[in-house]
């Protein structure tokens, strides 16, 4: 029997579900006010677009290092540190909104969050898996997405009505330091129940073992370069201020209702997803949402009636969080833990800046083209990227129902006496005869014997 309520048991799921829900909902208010505030200071669409490269570039550039440091340092730490920098940035945004002080700052406290988002990301997605047991974990993942997409319709539509009260952004500023300083407090409450051994030496090898296995493990790399493009293409959240403003007539508040639709969609999916068991067809599931966003992105480009508009937001949301749980399940299930946080800082670079990558590109092309061309082109262009990588991975087609291994949990039951551990990586070899470690390519002298 399905037990949809078993993550929600536990004793440190619930620690990191209430953290996470605050720390969400504060990021979630404070970018609808980062949208208002500088499209209300230049009236200009590229500077839209600019905001979301200010935050992908630290993340593009530092996340090798970070699932690096992910693998080999105190995952814990990691997620604690990185949150009470966002609190930080959250606070310093709060002075600027308040001293109207240049908007070169803002965009310098969006770089400076980009640099704790990339370190935030690996070490929570690999930090999950080490605080409930694996049979539970699909149901904390479902719960988890759940919880985002409900504090990010929360966290849009308390950001609008401050914003409308107050004229000024400020107090948004404030909310996102106090959601995100819990979130930071309630982590250091949660004891592990496993910890990752220290991943070897800091090394460029090292670092790029996660890549490595990633060109292995085709099905994780299709869906991650699945959601890369058709977010980068068919992404509208960086025009919602113009839609509202310009097209819809819906001022702040219909801002923050439209940045929240999709995650009304997703969250009721989420929950949705968490009372059925696992799909048995995950790769035809994930295909077919990543085609459905794409024709809800093309109705809501068209649209000018403000209902239809949420509707297809709704619709967009819904078909997007089943791509969501599939692609992180699949992730984590198919990667051994020593490797969790550079696969997840991989995972990092292809799906989360493309919301921010996409956010540049829909600027740019609206600033050229308008914003109705951009959201109708980046809609079909998400129907041709699905089609495509369906066509060329059929192992992703295949994927059914995603659980661990049966091999890799006969390994951990029967451990061999006798095992070579790469001091480069930290994988654990089953004897001598290999001359180079699968995963980061070190050859055997480099490698320590041990016996267990």
């Amino acid at each position: 029997m399905h037990d949809p309520y078993a993550a929600l048991r536990n004793r440190n799921y619930q620690r990191y579900a209430i953290g996470f829900f605050s720390g969400a909902t504060g990021l979630q208010a404070l970018g609808t006010a980062i949208g208002w505030e500088i499209y209300d200071r230049t009236g200009d669409a590229l500077s839209l677009g600019l905001t979301g490269l200010a935050r992908a570039l630290p993340v593009v550039l530092l996340a090798l290092p970070a699932g690096h440091a992910a693998d080999t340092y105190d995952r814990r730490t990691i997620v604690v540190c990185s949150q009470g920098a966002f609190a930080l940035c959250a606070v310093a945004l709060a002075v600027v909104a308040w001293m109207h002080a240049p908007t070169w700052i803002i965009f310098a406290m969006l770089v400076s969050m980009g640099v704790a988002r990339a370190f935030n990301g690996p070490a929570r997605s690999s930090f999950l898996p080490t605080i409930v047991p694996m049979d539970i974990f699909h149901n904390a993942v479902a719960w988890t997405s759940s919880g985002f997409q409900l504090a990010a319709v929360v966290g849009p539509m308390v950001a609008g009505w401050i914003i409308h009260e107050t004229g000024s952004a400020t107090a948004v500023y404030l909310l996102a330091a106090v959601g995100n300083a819990v979130f930071a407090v309630t982590v250091t409450t949660i004891t592990p129940l496993t910890r990752a051994a220290p991943s070897g030496k800091y090394t460029v090898g090292a670092m790029l073992a996660g890549m490595s296995h990633l060109w292995r493990e085709k099905t994780i790399l299709g869906a991650i370069t699945l959601d890369l493009f058709a977010v980068l293409l068919g992404g509208a959240t960086a025009l919602m201020p113009i839609f509202a403003e310009d097209i819809l007539d819906a001022g702040a508040v219909g801002l923050g209702a439209l940045r929240a639709a999709p995650f009304v969609g997703a969250f009721l999916m989420g929950v949705y997803i968490a009372h059925r068991p696992p799909f048995k067809r995950s790769g035809r599931a994930l295909l077919w949402s990543v085609i459905g966003f794409g024709i809800a992105t093309i109705v809501f480009g068209f649209s000018r009636n403000l209902w239809l508009s949420l509707a297809m937001l709704v619709i967009l949301g819904a078909v997007d969080n089943i791509s969501v749980v599939i692609r992180h399940v699949l992730v984590q299930v198919r990667t051994p833990d020593h490797l969790r946080g550079r696969v997840g800082a991989v995972n990092s670079l292809f799906i989360e800046c493309s919301n921010e990558l996409g956010a540049f590109e829909s600027g740019a092309v609206a600033k050229l083209l308008g914003p109705v061309f951009a959201v109708v082109s980046g809609g079909i262009g998400t129907i041709l990227v699905a089609l495509g990588v369906g066509a060329s991975l059929p192992e992703l087609r295949r994927l059914g129902e995603l659980k661990e291994e049966p091999a890799k949990a006969g390994a951990a039951a029967r451990p061999p006496l006798t095992t070579t551990t790469c001091s480069t990586c930290g994988v654990e070899l089953p004897s001598m005869n290999e001359e180079k470690c699968p995963e980061c390519g070190a050859t055997i002298q480099e490698a320590e014997t041990k016996t267990s």
